[in-house]
């Protein structure tokens, strides 16, 4: 059953079932609190020590906790409540984005600026953290929501909240940053959160589906073993790993800012929500996308086009031009990002899926910020533009390679997964 009409996003999982509307909103409001804690971060960091290096730690910081809280969470969503397990993380997470807005007033008088810039990573990545935990439950709970039919759909409308988070965020916290300081960003953040945590609340009980015996890290080494196995899921995480760990601009964006653009709070978000304005744009028309039967192709190819318009972001001197770069980096990772979503939902069974999408996670969300430390050393070595371009070039070719490659991505057909659920 073709849900979507014409290439217009398909709102019918939003109408059908109001338990998938409360993640969704959850969903938006997390990924809202994300981008005004992460512009805040960036600035607060970029501001004490004018350093591509420190911007970047941030980035290694980050996928470190998400990576070990995606690990527990993966485990837990199979054997918890998916529900009771977001409630748990979007409580971690208030409480550390609460702790930054208290950092930022300077309640705690810590000496030297650099001793206030580690307290902030730490922060951070209890944010992470709790995020990363959470991560599994939230990607894995749509597929127990929905009809079968509906999962694409579900999928598309999941990437689209969050591509509306990040077109307002950025933009939100360069503009709260400049008229009210760090504090009130961070405020604003926790606020979202806030608002996370009353829609998950909300949820109905949502139980494993199968039972799960043995010790909870040997469930996630079992996780681990079902991503790693050939076939069209790992390729399509290998695509995104090459994507993510060689061309992330984030990390970047204080740098470009400063040396070309006038480096004020405003322009650097400003790059940030360029990326979601393709996104989002991406996302509206994204019944093109979920109405496919070869997802594997799509996603190659919009991850080659994200590479494509990184490198010329890496070249670019203008603000007009770097905007549109991003713009168009953003519309080719949303379509990546649901080929890819969908992949791996369809496929993974329901007992397992708790631990495939921490894995998920991990490569979607920990990935670029790793991909955003890497950028930030090189750039400190050979300047923003070598960064881009050459990891763009080096991403291509490994893109191309699992294309090639991997035959059960390359011919991957949603039809021959009828009865995913």
């Amino acid at each position: 059953m073709d849900l979507s009409r014409g290439g217009l996003v398909d709102l019918t999982p939003l109408r059908d079932a109001p338990a998938f509307r409360r993640l969704w909103a959850a969903g938006i409001a997390s990924a809202l609190s994300s981008q005004l804690v992460l512009v805040a971060v960036l600035f607060h960091v970029w501001e004490v020590t004018g350093s591509p290096l420190w911007t970047g730690a941030v980035g290694l910081v980050s996928a470190t906790t998400k990576t070990l809280g995606s690990l527990l969470g993966g485990g837990v969503a199979d054997v918890r409540d998916r529900g009771r397990v977001l409630r748990w993380a979007a409580a971690g997470q208030l409480a550390a984005v609460t702790g930054l807005g208290l950092q930022a007033l300077s309640v705690v008088d810590l000496g030297r600026p650099i001793d206030g810039v580690l307290v902030v990573l730490a922060l951070t990545g209890c944010d992470a953290l709790f995020g990363g935990f959470g991560a599994a439950s939230s990607r894995s709970l749509p597929a127990r929501l929905l009809e079968p039919a509906q999962l694409p759909s579900g999928i598309a409308l999941m990437h689209l909240g969050v591509q509306a988070a990040m077109l307002l965020g950025p933009a939100a916290a360069g503009v709260i940053i400049g008229a009210s300081g760090l504090a009130a960003c961070f405020g604003t953040g926790a606020a979202a959160l806030a608002l996370m945590l009353w829609a998950v609340l909300r949820l109905p009980a949502v139980p494993p589906a199968g039972s799960q015996s043995g010790r909870r890290w040997a469930l996630v080494w079992e996780g681990v073993r079902q991503v790693s196995r050939p076939g069209a899921v790992r390729g399509a995480f290998g695509t995104d790993l090459f994507a993510t760990l060689l061309v992330m601009p984030v990390a970047l964006f204080p740098m470009i800012n400063a040396l070309r653009l006038d480096g004020a709070p405003e322009t650097l978000g400003m790059m940030t929500s360029s990326i979601a304005v393709g996104g989002l744009l991406a996302g509206v028309f994204s019944g093109a996308v979920v109405r496919r039967q070869r997802l594997g192709r799509i996603q190659s190819a919009a991850a080659a086009v994200w590479c494509l318009a990184l490198i010329g972001f890496g070249v670019s001197t203008t603000l007009p031009l770097i905007l549109g770069s991003l713009a168009l980096a953003g519309a080719a990772d949303t379509v990546s990002v649901i080929a890819r979503g969908a992949i791996v939902q369809i496929v993974t069974p329901d007992d397992r899926r708790g631990r495939v999408s921490a894995a998920e996670h991990i490569i979607g969300a920990a990935g670029p910020d790793i991909g955003n430390a890497r950028a930030g050393l090189v750039a400190g070595a050979v300047g923003a533009p070598a960064a881009m371009v050459g990891g763009g070039a080096l991403a291509l070719l490994g893109i191309g390679w699992i294309a090639l490659r991997n035959t059960e991505l390359h011919g991957f057909r949603r039809a021959d997964f009828g009865g995913h659920r």
